[in-house]
């Protein structure tokens, strides 16, 4: 027997047997046959989603990482065709030597193609291009009451718009087609300050956003006062001259779970400190790498394992540009109070591109986002304070992120959850859309 399957921020704790499928023609008899043995399953990529979204509520998952090639390419245009199973880090392995880029990319190039869609990933330069879905071509959906369709803006369409965002729910995605973004070196060419708080970062934000590709800043979760909200800004572009080399990083790894966390208010408190001193006070050009400039994180594999058996969960958020200052502020004063947060905690202002997806997350405003080592005290104060801040500013959390969110919230943030409902595939039902809908 596989080894058992969890999400990636191991809460809940709640192991999902994997069927994999190695074959494209295989996959209707594979899926036929879980389901049949187990009433309903779940498409899962490679495990990057953070809480319960790619649980099965039967604990039986459809394992798609074996779906994990190319179809076809056109690097003269840019447009591949792939399995659903393949990595961003497999595409950009082949599309970076060929003069091509992923338009849009998460904080993790380890996550699926099929993922990013079900997810419809965002990235740094939602402002200019907005969600995955809106490069998103077309793909292949199997149904168990349809069998395999194409759906694109043109065929299916209905299909198209409720399965990108849609949570693996519509039906499993074999394959897509992508239209990739010209860049002429795979290096970044960036600037990097450090800010004071808050009112600085939404300055440099409104400055600079519009003059360059990328744009995120990393916050001090735990400053206070005058300094709440301080943090290290960042803008980058790919740059006009260098090479087309594809990331060889070393790894570094964490070779297993230790029994309590390894985030603590002390160490977070002595990192962040040091690391904000440690950025410039002026605007410095920098040039990097792609991988450390995207994917941070990436280089230590089994990160999720520092903060022990316990797991943790991720809030993410993302609130309207007129509450965005005021509703920020009161939810970087509530997490320092609690004394609680992550090293990597990451803001971020989304731009007014409208994705394709039905239940896309992002909106016009700003996003936080940063982990927490999992406690009785995360689930019964931080949270629903947080969630009260939220819901009062008129914003919404990411399900690829959540753990905890109310049925209510949900509803209230993604009204158009009755339409994937209606074309949700009887077949297919996670954990998280049983606790927030069933």
């Amino acid at each position: 027997m596989s080894q058992p399957l969890y999400s990636w921020g191991r809460y809940p704790l709640t192991p999902q047997q994997g069927h994999p499928c190695h074959w494209i023609d295989d996959l209707p008899h594979h899926a036929n046959r879980v389901i049949a043995d187990h009433q309903t399953s779940l498409p899962y990529g490679n495990g990057r989603s953070y809480g319960d979204s790619c649980l099965a509520a039967s604990d039986q998952v459809l394992n798609m990482r074996g779906l994990n090639r190319f179809i076809r390419a056109d690097w003269s245009k840019g447009s591949v065709r792939v399995e659903s199973g393949v990595t961003l880090a497999e595409i950009l392995k082949a599309a970076i030597p060929n003069g091509w880029f992923l338009p849009v990319t998460p904080g993790t190039q380890f996550a699926t193609v099929g993922g990013a869609i079900a997810n419809d990933v965002h990235g740094k330069n939602h402002h200019l291009r907005g969600t995955f879905g809106n490069h998103v071509v077309r793909f292949g959906l199997l149904r168990q009451a349809d069998g395999a369709l194409i759906c694109s803006p043109a065929e299916n369409a209905r299909l198209y718009a409720a399965t990108i965002g849609g949570l693996g729910l519509t039906g499993i995605i074999s394959w897509a087609d992508l239209q990739l973004m010209p860049i002429r070196a795979s290096q970044i060419d960036s600037t990097v300050v450090r800010f004071a708080n808050l009112a600085e970062f939404f300055s440099l934000s409104t400055e600079l956003d519009p003059q360059h590709e990328y744009s995120v800043a990393w916050i001090d979760c735990l400053a206070k006062g005058v300094n709440t909200g301080r943090g290290v800004f960042i803008v980058g572009d790919h740059a006009r001259y260098g090479s087309l080399e594809v990331g060889h990083r070393s790894r570094l790894k964490v070779p297993l779970t230790p029994p309590v966390s390894m985030i603590n208010n002390l160490s977070l408190r002595a990192f962040n400190s040091l690391y904000w001193r440690a950025h410039p006070g002026k605007r410095t050009p920098k040039r990097t790498a792609y991988e450390p400039f995207f994917y941070p994180l990436d280089r230590v594999l089994h990160w999720n394992r520092i903060y022990g058996r316990s797991g943790f969960q991720q809030y993410q958020c993302v609130v309207p540009d007129a509450q965005a200052q005021d509703a920020l502020r009161e939810l970087l004063e509530a997490i320092a109070d609690s004394g609680q947060g992550s090293f990597l905690a990451v803001l971020k202002r989304c731009g007014d591109i409208t994705s394709p997806g039905l239940l896309s997350f992002p909106m016009p405003g700003t996003s936080l986002a940063l982990d927490f080592p999992q406690s009785s005290e995360l689930i019964n104060v931080l949270f629903p304070r947080l969630d009260a801040i939220v819901r009062a500013a008129g914003g919404r959390l990411y399900p690829a992120k959540d753990a905890h969110m109310s049925g209510s919230d949900f509803r209230q943030a993604y009204p158009a959850w009755e339409r994937l409902e209606a074309l949700r595939d009887p077949s297919l039902m996670s954990r998280f859309w049983k606790r927030v809908i069933l």
